[in-house]
């Protein structure tokens, strides 16, 4: 691909993100819940195309990518067991607004503190989330250098495009907070659909149609159309990478998060919607790419290099090759710009807020922003390091992540929680995961992210059983969950 081509869209891409972030500004940005949560003011279709660019990241046409490359089909089977997931949406989202909006909470770990009366544990999930988000900011990094350094032949360096994509998402991040992003993000999520999809019509064309394209791969790799197919994909290994991401929406704060945003229930059910349909289609379009890829060029080093294969095919207009290389990096540093707003968010309000006492919202906002550009540098310096397949250190992310959902099922539905159960549910099992990530171990065979969730629920039912719970937060909370879902039912 032509590098003055590949820097002209780069050029135009930011002189129009600039444009509608600076558009998106209104009233003053001057407390958390405006800059943070965009007012609590978003709407469904913004909602939805927000927490598609969101979610589907640097992660999808470049991790699902190489995964299917490396794989085969297995990839589509971990995908759609993600999407299966998101339908935890459809029962903790209307939760999780109706308390967000009750109490004004801002971060999902200030929820489980104010829930089981504990700030010690809205400090401990807050400083884990942070642990366990900052390798999958560095994820995104990493695939906007890959894409960048492949469709350039080189010619771009896989720092220039880390780069890039830092100060990118510290300008969006700065200009109007989570408003800025979630518009920019709309229009990065339909270039994406839209492109994406005409590429594969014209991969498919190229490689003989529908039929000749699934022909050529039965020939040449048939292991690639079945599981375990070339043993990638074993059962534990599948398992293992699944789970996790079968709870991504709840586990994960920069996408529960958003469950606070959206203007009313109607709009929340038009974005689980509307990602529902985006996502299917997204997912398609990512295995397609990476089957592509393989037919196109096999035996590469690389899988997540499988992307920048597909857009420099002959087969592609230079044109819609840059247009939707442009929209890759743009989801990514979406995301990016959400992991960085939620956990600077979580910084300000759950850690700085509970450990200095009294300070102010305007305050807390001064901090979030401080620590925007540290987390930016903390994701950078790992980036740098260049580690494993992107889906798989999506995955080992998620995994660190995955030991919270205990508490979350139960401050909706188990009055008998508590906040000792909270610390010693989510800093143990944390823990073991970190280790077992930071070894490659997988003991009896299951990953960590499998004992994760194993340790933190028995942890978090035994704590609670021998300690006391906060009847009546849990009460009133629980409570007013159960009239309001009647109510609007």
């Amino acid at each position: 691909m032509n590098v003055s081509l590949i820097w002209w869209g780069l050029g135009i891409y930011i002189m129009v993100s600039l444009l509608i972030a600076f558009l998106s500004r209104t009233g003053s940005q001057s407390n958390m819940g405006s800059y943070f949560l965009g007012d609590r003011k978003m709407g469904g279709f913004v909602s939805a195309l927000s927490y598609s660019a969101t979610t589907y990241s640097a992660f999808m046409l470049v991790g699902l990518a190489g995964l299917t490359y490396r794989g085969g089909v297995g990839a589509l089977g971990f995908e759609l067991i993600y999407l299966m997931g998101v339908s935890l949406i459809a029962f903790f989202g209307p939760r999780f607004w109706i308390v967000g909006k009750k109490y004004g909470y801002i971060t999902p770990s200030e929820m489980i503190g104010d829930r089981y009366q504990s700030k010690a544990a809205a400090i401990a999930i807050a400083v884990s989330n942070c642990i366990f988000l900052i390798p999958y900011s560095a994820v995104q990094l990493t695939g906007v250098g890959y894409l960048l350094q492949g469709v350039s032949n080189q010619q771009i360096s896989f720092r220039t495009g880390v780069i890039i994509a830092v100060v990118l998402a510290l300008f969006f991040a700065y200009i109007a907070g989570m408003r800025s992003v979630a518009w920019t993000d709309s229009l990065q999520s339909l270039f994406m659909i839209v492109g994406s999809t005409l590429i594969v019509l014209f991969l498919v064309r190229e490689l003989g149609g529908f039929t000749g394209f699934f022909q050529q791969l039965e020939i040449q790799q048939p292991e690639m159309l079945t599981v375990p197919g070339n043993g990638y994909f074993s059962f534990l290994t599948f398992i293992g990478l699944t789970i996790p991401w079968f709870f991504f929406s709840i586990s994960n704060p920069q996408v529960s998060q958003r469950l606070f945003m959206p203007a009313s229930l109607k709009s929340m059910r038009h974005m689980l919607l509307g990602f529902m349909i985006f996502g299917f289609i997204y997912t398609l379009v990512s295995i397609f790419w990476g089957y592509s890829a393989f037919l196109l060029e096999p035996g590469l080093d690389n899988p997540d290099l499988a992307t920048p294969i597909v857009l420099t095919s002959s087969a592609i207009p230079p044109i819609l090759a840059v247009i939707v290389m442009v929209g890759i990096i743009a989801a990514a540093i979406s995301t990016i710009d959400s992991i960085l707003l939620t956990l600077s968010s979580m910084f300000a309000k759950d850690v700085y807020g509970n450990i200095r006492k009294g300070t102010t919202d305007r305050v807390q906002l001064k901090i979030g922003k401080f620590i925007i550009p540290v987390i930016a540098l903390m994701a950078y310096l790992f980036a740098e390091l260049q580690l494993d397949l992107i889906a798989v250190l999506s995955v080992a992310s998620s995994s660190g992540l995955i030991v919270v959902v205990p508490t979350i099922i139960g401050a909706f539905f188990w009055k008998r929680g508590t906040a000792a159960a909270v610390l010693v549910s989510t800093t143990i099992p944390g823990t073991v995961v970190f280790i077992l990530e930071l070894m490659q171990a997988k003991p009896l065979g299951l990953a960590s992210g499998l004992w994760g969730l194993l340790l933190s629920t028995l942890l978090f039912i035994i704590v609670s059983l021998f300690t006391k719970a906060p009847e009546e937060k849990a009460n009133e909370f629980i409570s007013y969950i159960k009239e309001n879902l009647r109510h609007k039912h």
